[in-house]
C-alpha cells in the first residue's frame, strides 16, 4: 500500500472511531435531556405544579453540566500525561453505566425524595464522563489529520453529537407512542437500558485505534510540571477564556432549539410531542451533513470567518425562531429548528480544530477541555433553566428568551473576533498568537513549518 493511501486509511479509521464513540456518549447525554423535557417532571417531581416540575427536571439536567469541567480536568490531566486513547474507553464506560442505571431508578411514587436524589447523582456521573470524553475524541481526530484537513476530520467527532441526538430522539419518540400509562410505567426506561449494548460496541471500536502521533512526539514536561491543567491556566489564560466565550452561542442555542423547545411546544402551545420530536429529528439529519461541510469550509477560509458566520446566524434567528414555533404549523416549526441548527453547525463544525489549535501539545487535552466544558456550565447547562424561568416571569411570552439568545450570540461574536486565526498553524508545542501580541506559549522554541496547499 502506498504511504499516502495508508495515511488516509489511518486517519479515516480514527475519524470513524471517534465519530461512533462520541455518538454513543452523546446518545446517553441527550437521552436524559429529552426525558427531562417530557417525563421526569411527572415521575420524579409529581408534587410540584407542571411549570415548577419542568424547572426542577431541567435543574437536574443542568447538574450534568456542572460536573463536566471536573471531568475535563481529571481526564485531561491523565490524557496529557498518559495519552489520549486510554481515556476514551474509560469515559465511555462511565457514561454507559450511569445511563443504564437511570433506566433502573425507582420513581418518586416508590421511594419518595430518594428518587430525585439518585437521579441527580447519576446525572453528575454522566457529566463527569462526558467532560473528559470530548477532549480526547477531538484530539485523536485533529492530531491524526493532515494539516490542511484538520477542520474536516476534526468535525467527525463533532458529528457524534447530532448522531447521538438523532438516535436518542428517534428511540424515545418510538417508545413515546405507547399508551401514556405504559410509557410512564416502563416504556421510558428502555432507551436508557439499551445503552449497555451501545457501550460494548463503542469500547471495542476505540480499543482498535492507534495513539495520537502528535502526542507521541511531544517534548517531555519539565520535572516541575506535574499538573498540565495548572500549566494550561498559567500559560494560556486568554485562550481558555476566549474558547469559553466562543461556546456561549453555540452551546446555549443548541439546548434551546433541541431541549427547551420540547417543553415550550407541549406545555405552552399544547402541541403534540411527535410534532416537536420529529422536527428535532429532521433538523438533526441536516446537522449531520452541515457539520463536516462547515468543518471543510474552515480549512479553506479559516476558522474565524466560518465561526463568526454561525454566531451571526444565531443572532438573526433569535426572534424568528419563536415566531415560527408560535404559528403551530408543523412545517414552519420544523423550518425554525432546521434554520437554528444550520447556524449552530457553522460554529460546531470548525470548533474542534479551532480550540485544539489554540494550545500546545503538552497541555492541549487539559486546556481545550477546560475552555469547552466550563462554558457548558454557564451556557448549555443553564439555557433551558433560564429560558423556562424567563417564560414564567413574562407570563408565557417568548420575547425575553429571544433577548437572552441575543446576549449569548454577542458574547460569542466578541470572543471569536478577539481570537487568533489558527487554521494555518502546525500542531507544535506553541500555538498561534493573537494579532499584534506574542504567543502565550509553553517554554519551548518554535519555528514555523510549511502547511500543505489548501
Amino acid at each position: 500500500m502506498e504511504p499516502t493511501q495508508e495515511r488516509h486509511d489511518s486517519i479515516l479509521k480514527v475519524a470513524v472511531a471517534s465519530f461512533i464513540g462520541t455518538a454513543i456518549e452523546w446518545y446517553d447525554f441527550f437521552l436524559y435531556g429529552t426525558a427531562a423535557a417530557l417525563v421526569f417532571n411527572r415521575l420524579f417531581f409529581p408534587s410540584l405544579d407542571p411549570l415548577a416540575g419542568t424547572l426542577a427536571a431541567f435543574g437536574t439536567f443542568a447538574v450534568g453540566f456542572v460536573a463536566r469541567p471536573l471531568g475535563g480536568v481529571v481526564f485531561g490531566h491523565y490524557g496529557d500525561k498518559l495519552g489520549r486513547k486510554a481515556m476514551l474507553s474509560a469515559t465511555l464506560m462511565l457514561m454507559g453505566l450511569a445511563t443504564f442505571a437511570v433506566g433502573l431508578l425507582p420513581t418518586y411514587d416508590t421511594v419518595g425524595v430518594l428518587a430525585p436524589v439518585l437521579l441527580v447523582v447519576l446525572r453528575l456521573v454522566q457529566g463527569f464522563g462526558l467532560g473528559g470524553e470530548w477532549g480526547g475524541a477531538v484530539l485523536m481526530a485533529v492530531e491524526h489529520a493532515p494539516a490542511n484537513r484538520r477542520g474536516f476530520y476534526g468535525s467527525w467527532p463533532q458529528m457524534g453529537a447530532p448522531a447521538g441526538l438523532l438516535v436518542a430522539t428517534a428511540v424515545f419518540s418510538l417508545f413515546s407512542k405507547m399508551p401514556d400509562a405504559q410509557f410512564l410505567s416502563w416504556g421510558w426506561r428502555v432507551p436508557f437500558l439499551l445503552s449497555a449494548v451501545l457501550i460494548g460496541i463503542g469500547v471495542f471500536i476505540r480499543l482498535h485505534v492507534a495513539e495520537s502521533p502528535v502526542f507521541r512526539q511531544r517534548k517531555p514536561a519539565p520535572a516541575a510540571e506535574r499538573l498540565p491543567v495548572m500549566e494550561a491556566i498559567r500559560n494560556y489564560p486568554k485562550q481558555i477564556l476566549l474558547a469559553m466565550g466562543a461556546r456561549f452561542a453555540e452551546n446555549g442555542f443548541f439546548y434551546i432549539i433541541t431541549t427547551f423547545v420540547l417543553s415550550y411546544g407541549t406545555e405552552r402551545l399544547g402541541l403534540p410531542r411527535s410534532t416537536l420530536l420529529n422536527g428535532v429529528l429532521v433538523a438533526t439529519a441536516v446537522h449531520l451533513v452541515a457539520i463536516p461541510a462547515f468543518g471543510a469550509a474552515s480549512d479553506r477560509f479559516g476558522r474565524r470567518p466560518v465561526y463568526l458566520a454561525g454566531a451571526v446566524g444565531c443572532a438573526l434567528m433569535a426572534f424568528p425562531f419563536f415566531w415560527l414555533i408560535d404559528t403551530k404549523q408543523t412545517l414552519l416549526i420544523w423550518l425554525a429548528i432546521v434554520l437554528g441548527i444550520i447556524a449552530h453547525a457553522a460554529m460546531y463544525g470548525p470548533q474542534a480544530s479551532f480550540f485544539s489549535e489554540l494550545f500546545g501539545t503538552r497541555v492541549r487535552y487539559s486546556a481545550a477541555s477546560l475552555g469547552y466544558q466550563l462554558a457548558s456550565v454557564f451556557a448549555g447547562g443553564l439555557s433551558p433553566v433560564v429560558a423556562t424561568a424567563l417564560l414564567s416571569r413574562s407570563g408565557g411570552q417568548a420575547w425575553p428568551v429571544s433577548v437572552y439568545m441575543l446576549g449569548l450570540a454577542a458574547v460569542t461574536l466578541v470572543s471569536v473576533y478577539l481570537s487568533a486565526e489558527t487554521f494555518r498553524e502546525q500542531l507544535t508545542e506553541a500555538p498561534a498568537a493573537s494579532p499584534g501580541e506574542d504567543a502565550l506559549s509553553e517554554p519551548s522554541s518554535r519555528s514555523p513549518s510549511p502547511v500543505p496547499p489548501r
